[in-house]
């Protein structure tokens, strides 16, 4: 079972960038897969998840509006679409898996498979 993240870099403020999670060893679909950041100094957060069923996204108040989650089943991938980045945007982001729905965001200890995480950096 296998997590990669990728897609972070460096961008201005207002900028954008998409993350991809590549899924492997485990069909995707039978799984909520959710995003979460870790920023310098700070505790891991969560910030978006996709439970199994279609439409079924939680945002934390800090991205919603700005970033989009989504998943392509028949590919094993999901995503995060980050629109108008912050500063405050900076940090490591991690995909994570649970063989569970969750219609919330979930906490850090009920994911069950983590990625390495990618790096996002917000500066000018």
């Amino acid at each position: 079972v296998q997590l990669q993240a990728s897609g972070g870099g460096l961008v201005q403020p207002g900028g954008s960038l998409r993350l991809s999670c590549a899924a492997s060893g485990f069909r995707l679909e039978y799984y909520s897969m959710a995003w979460f950041r870790q920023a310098p100094g700070k505790e891991r957060e969560g910030v978006s998840c996709i439970a199994n069923a279609v439409g079924s996204a939680s945002y934390a108040d800090s991205v919603k509006g700005r970033f989009t989650i989504s998943r392509d089943n028949s590919n094993n991938m999901a995503y995060l679409q980050m629109e108008n980045l912050r500063p405050e945007d900076t940090a490591i982001y991690y995909c994570a898996a649970a063989a569970q729905y969750y219609y919330w965001i979930p906490t850090p200890q009920d994911m069950g498979f983590w990625g390495k995480g990618t790096l996002v950096t917000v500066s000018s």
